[in-house]
């Protein structure tokens, strides 16, 4: 793992963690005052305590700049590192969407929908990340169990409020 990260150039490196990093801080800032709502709800068996999210978000969002950083510079053939990086950059986007649905609109079974969309598109682009390099696709095994989690959570929130 340690070989593919050294491929990334220190710039492009920053750039893909501080460009996935800016999209967790861009929707939680239109996500609205999401740990106050977060409190409103009933919560389901194992929510964690509202400060547990932003935590391990950071840290997804940094490896999930990472893995991209090591698809970007791969020597693989170019329309896979385009695909793989749109599909990256699809993910991304849902990702960045559902604290807006959840948080801002409220919409807690939309947000369902749209989680379930985003544990899709994670593994679409595992398997994508895969064929090009591995230690790129399993740096987002982290990312998927905690996206099933957060799907958990959503669905029963959404059941019991």
């Amino acid at each position: 793992m340690i070989n593919a990260i050294k491929k990334c150039k220190v710039s492009d490196l920053l750039i893909y963690i501080l460009a996935a990093e800016l999209v967790g801080v861009a929707s939680s800032l239109f996500a609205g005052n999401f740990s106050d709502i977060y409190l409103t709800l009933e919560r389901p068996p194992l929510s964690p305590p509202g400060i547990v999210f932003p935590i391990v978000w950071s840290i997804l969002y940094a490896l999930m700049g990472v893995s991209a950083c090591i698809i970007g510079a791969s020597n693989a053939d170019k329309k896979d590192i385009q695909s793989a990086l749109r599909i990256y950059c699809i993910q991304l986007l849902v990702n960045f969407s559902w604290s807006i649905v959840f948080f801002r609109f409220q919409a807690l079974w939309t947000a369902v929908i749209v989680i379930i969309a985003l544990l899709i598109l994670i593994i679409v682009m595992i398997l994508k990340f895969y064929r090009i390099n591995r230690a790129a696709a399993f740096i987002n095994i982290p990312y998927l169990l905690w996206v099933i989690f957060a799907s958990y959570l959503n669905i029963a929130t959404a059941v019991i409020n």
